[in-house]
């Protein structure tokens, strides 16, 4: 389960590029920000549904 905090941290990543990119009007790197966030947030909220949220101990 470490890899869907993982992944989640790297699609709040993701969305801070695409808002970096659409005020630098940089349109290639807002397209690979938008499919970072894509990929990795619909891994991290399926794998929360089908799993549950991650919690501390097993």
């Amino acid at each position: 389960m470490g890899t869907v905090i993982i992944f989640a941290l790297v699609a709040l990543l993701a969305l801070y590029g695409i808002v970096r990119t659409l005020r630098e009007k940089n349109i290639l790197g807002f397209l690979f920000g938008l499919g970072a966030f894509a990929v990795f947030g619909w891994f991290t909220v399926m794998t929360i549904l089908h799993h549950g949220f991650p919690t501390g101990t097993h």
